[in-house]
């Protein structure tokens, strides 16, 4: 935290009303004849910075209105001798999503040269509504993403270069944040990366080849202005980019002015494989691609037993480096939220990836999740999140999430700093108890998800009763055991000693089939399942022989199967029963499971099993949680 930040500033905005999906302009004028030259700014929303007319740099550090992020932007390699422009593009988004938690829009800055401040957010900076974007447009891409947006290039001005027609002062909002420094660092912004285009009528096919990350970017040249419309995706279906899923729309419009178009959104991230361009005329492409973000991390050097798995590491790897923004997200095309769970397994696959264990990146992201603050002590179903629907369980994994970090990194200065959080969830846990056993959690903003399998699914927003089942049991036991050392390692009390013993043997007695020696999830006419018996072994709620048993029907793949993402639990599970007897059994379940993704031509790993097939047709071919192998072959090896 540094409480020296904007001091002189204020948090602005343009002085007429404002809508959700609005984008705002701003501009100063400084003087710079030599010296170092420094942005520091923040916003509510997302930014482009933009000097002298030339992109400098973008997006915001997900946040919330009471942890507010500041980027530092060193602009000296931007400014001429003289008078120099100073531009930001401010999107605000309005509505709180999955993605983001906002309340009122605005913009605060300091400018700096050799360390003085010569100018500042105030009532007196010029600023007004976007003219080219269009403010107010409802159509979103998915609920997770939220917002698409519409450009008119007809409506562009010479703003970025100081004609100022339109402008106005600005206004001051009322904030009460408190500032901290940007935790990491920003992506390296490389080169456009095109494709192959093949064009019928007036549709333009790019294909990038593999899918990416970044900033949609194109040059085209069309002789009357006309609406087109660009839409993006992982794959082709009937000759067409896989535009509409369900009620997702992947896709933005932009107005072509007559003649050369160059275009770039720097704010917005898009995933994808293939960009379809629709338009009404014909138009010339000079160029269609995706200016790619890379985050700034360096791969460990590897070795792995076999060829197949070198490939099978690669395909993971290349998979958790697309889902590095400025948080691990889950799914780069239709998501980008941080997940608790989808976050855990990504942190375990970059300990063993990157050099140095990534420590710094996984540590900002475990701090941003504690930073939510919902009363029940239940966390939000994702980071930072205005949504009130959450997945009680995963406020559990982060307990797990938490301790894992420190066993990697040994910093004790985190789980510290978010004790209190941990403490709280085990509270809201712990005192939703009914004869010894843990409930899980009623209301229509609760999702009692715990896999996406049999008997494990659960349903959104359905007004559940409190109840117990033995799922959310054995993940208490295994927070209350990643707790409790965690307790130890910072040598303080565990107020919570003694109750995780006590939840195994009422869990034992509840869901144990005497008859099978293994248990279910809620009802005895239950198939058993991996997730289940999985977690009863690693949660000590099965002992001895029983968990031997157990571990001998995972190997076999006796009973229903889990989800790529909680395999985990069953390979720990085995490993943690016998590893020698076990390894090979993990090892090769993973390469038969992930053979599938690399003979289907995949070089990023799947949501699920079932690929773009799964939740009608919404299935991720890249996804940050199924990268776990990574953690398996070094473990293994």
């Amino acid at each position: 935290m540094n409480n020296s930040v904007f001091e002189k500033s204020s948090m602005i905005w343009h002085k007429g009303s404002y809508s959700e999906n609005e984008y705002a302009e701003f501009h100063e004028k400084i003087s710079w004849n030599g010296g170092s030259a420094l942005v520091r700014l923040s916003v509510c929303g997302d930014y482009t910075l933009f000097v002298n007319g030339k992109y400098a740099a973008s997006n915001q550090y997900g946040d919330f209105e009471y942890y507010k992020i500041y980027d530092e932007i060193d602009i000296t390699p931007f400014l001429d001798k003289g008078e120099n422009n100073i531009s930001f593009l401010v999107w605000y988004f309005g509505r709180s999503g999955m993605r983001y938690l906002t309340e009122t829009p605005g913009l605060i800055y300091e400018i700096f040269l050799d360390g003085n401040i010569v100018a500042f957010s105030s009532e007196s900076t010029f600023s007004r509504k976007s003219k080219a974007y269009i403010s107010g447009s409802d159509k979103k891409i998915s609920a997770q993403l939220g917002y698409s947006f519409a450009y008119d290039a007809a409506s562009e001005d010479r703003w970025l270069y100081g004609e100022l027609q339109g402008f106005d002062f600005s206004c001051v909002m009322e904030h009460s944040s408190i500032f901290y420094k940007r935790p990491v660092p920003k992506h390296n912004v490389e080169s456009i990366r095109t494709g192959t285009i093949t064009k019928a009528d007036n549709r333009y096919i790019v294909d990038l080849g593999s899918e990416i990350v970044g900033l949609c970017s194109f040059s085209l040249v069309t002789e009357k202005a006309q609406k087109i419309n660009v839409s993006y995706g992982e794959l082709l279906e009937n000759g067409h980019v896989k535009r509409f899923i369900g009620d997702r729309d992947f896709s933005f419009d932009y107005t072509a002015k007559p003649g050369l178009n160059e275009y770039t959104n720097y704010m917005l991230r898009l995933a994808c494989r293939y960009i379809e361009i629709e338009s009404d005329y014909p138009v010339d492409i000079n160029y269609v691609g995706i200016l790619l973000q890379v985050y700034p991390v360096r791969e460990k050097a590897v070795s792995v037993e076999k060829e197949l798995d070198k490939s099978i590491y690669d395909i993971c790897l290349n998979t958790l480096r697309l889902c590095m923004m400025e948080h691990y997200v889950d799914c780069p095309w239709r998501e980008q939220c941080l997940y608790a769970f989808d976050s855990r397994n990504q942190m375990l696959a970059g300990y063993i990836a990157f050099e140095n264990g990534n420590f710094d990146y996984a540590r900002a992201n475990l701090l941003l999740m504690s930073k939510d603050t919902k009363s029940d002590n239940i966390m939000s179903i994702c980071y930072p999140s205005g949504e009130a629907l959450t997945i009680p369980s995963f406020s559990l994994y982060y307990i797990l999430a938490v301790k894992e970090y420190l066993d990697y990194s040994s910093d004790l200065s985190l789980a510290s700093e978010v004790f209190d959080k941990m403490t709280g969830i085990l509270k809201a846990f712990t005192d939703n108890a009914e004869d010894g056993l843990i409930c899980h959690f009623a209301g229509s903003n609760r999702w009692n998800f715990y896999d996406w399998s049999e008997y494990a699914d659960g349903v959104p927003r359905e007004k559940d009763t409190v109840s117990p089942d033995f799922l959310i049991n054995a993940i208490t036991v295994i927070a209350l055991e990643a707790y409790d050392d965690i307790c130890r390692k910072l040598s303080v009390t565990n107020a919570y000693a003694g109750i995780a013993d006590s939840v195994r043997k009422a869990a034992r007695k509840r869901y144990l089939n005497e008859d099978t020696g293994l248990f279910y999830i809620s009802g005895r006419d239950e198939r058993p399942t991996e997730l289940a018996n999985s977690l009863a072994v690693l949660s000590g709620i099965a002992e001895g022989d029983i968990a031997v048993k157990i571990c001998e029907k995972l190997s076999h793949n006796e009973l229903i199967s889990c989800s790529l993402s909680m395999k985990t639990f069953k390979y720990d599970a085995m490993l943690s029963c016998d590893r020698d007897k076990y390894k090979d059994d993990v090892l090769n379940e993973i390469r038969h499971s992930y053979s599938i993704m690399l003979d289907a031509g995949s070089d990023t790993v799947w949501e699920t099993a079932e690929g773009a097939a799964a939740f009608d047709n919404a299935g991720s071919l890249c996804h940050g949680w199924s990268a776990i192998p990574i953690y398996y072959f070094d473990l293994l090896k």
